[in-house]
């Protein structure tokens, strides 16, 4: 089969995917504002799990095929790709400003996570209960969210009026993250077939296509939402989608089939996801703001670190 037919859906479900991400961003605002939620807590909770949901099945089947090798560069090659070019890109089109003290614990559950795989991964193994402990302290950390977000009483600026129909939202939001789900599958077969005729070896293919490919809905569902100047939500978005990355995608894998990792790629790829968080903390609680030359900066390190990844075929 010609590149051709790949080449056309490829360029169908983008269309679908942008579409769906704005329909999304506009469900998950509107119940935000219905339930006196912060922007924030909804782009953390909702819109970062739900856009997480690739990642999660890809390494949930990758590891049932006895591949964790693919989900972990999944995981990882996810969360570099969410900060280094979906935030970066987001921060190009419209500099993000935020108060430190606005994402201060969604921050601190990322770093916490980050941070905490060190023990995990000095032997190099993942086990079942290195899985299990992931996903408990998600659980934890979520719990944690929630009891916070009620018992503070934090709300939006803006509400809208009581007695509105939630039911038309749910509906939307349900509709439009099936769409983003959907598009992304299609575009990840797509252009991991193509990558494969052009003779890609499968870890490249995992820690690169795969991963920016199961990234998409964040980087649709990101770009909508800084159109719409809502910061609080894409941060929310990138802060989510990496929490649950770490905890729940690398968790279910080894959960699944436990594995041994390289010391070369892990050093490599953890230690670039690890240095991209750090910068993530600088940036807000110094400036208070990703403006577009850290952005560009961003992207252009992803941009590095794809072209080292197929320049070695590691």
């Amino acid at each position: 089969m010609t590149a051709i037919p790949y080449l056309g859906l490829m360029a169908a479900t983008f269309v679908i995917l942008a579409w769906s991400a704005d329909r999304f961003v506009d469900a998950a605002g509107t119940l935000a504002l219905r339930l006196g939620m912060p922007l924030v807590l909804v782009g953390l909770v909702i819109v970062g799990f739900g856009t997480s949901a690739p990642e999660i099945l890809v390494s949930a089947l990758a590891a049932l095929s006895d591949n964790t090798g693919l989900a972990v560069g999944n995981a990882l090659g996810s969360n570099i790709a969410n900060i280094a070019l979906i935030l970066g890109l987001a921060a190009l089109l419209v500099p993000l400003t935020t108060t430190f003290a606005a994402i201060r614990l969604e921050y601190l559950a990322l770093l916490i996570a980050t941070l905490g795989l060190i023990p995990l991964l000095l032997d190099r193994h993942l086990g079942r209960l290195e899985g299990a402990l992931l996903l408990i302290l998600l659980a934890g950390i979520l719990v944690l969210f929630v009891l916070r977000a009620r018992g503070d009483g934090r709300t939006p600026v803006t509400a809208l009026p009581a007695g509105g129909r939630t039911g038309p939202t749910l509906g939307w939001l349900a509709v439009s993250l099936c769409l983003l789900l959907l598009s992304a599958h299609l575009l990840v077969w797509a252009a991991t077939a193509l990558a494969r005729m052009a003779g890609v070896s499968d870890l490249v293919i995992g820690l690169s296509i795969v991963a920016l490919g199961t990234s998409l809905p964040e980087l649709a569902t990101s770009i909508a939402a800084v159109r719409k100047r809502q910061f609080g939500m894409v941060l929310g978005n990138i802060l989510g989608s990496n929490l649950f990355n770490i905890l729940a995608v690398l968790g279910t894998a080894v959960l699944i089939t436990p594995t041994t990792l390289a010391s070369g790629p892990l050093v490599r790829d953890y230690g670039l996801m690890t240095a991209l968080t750090l910068l993530l903390g600088v940036l807000l609680l110094w400036r208070g703001s990703v403006g577009r030359v850290a952005a560009a900066f961003l992207v252009l390190l992803y941009v590095s670190y794809q072209a080292t990844l197929f320049l070695y075929h590691l």
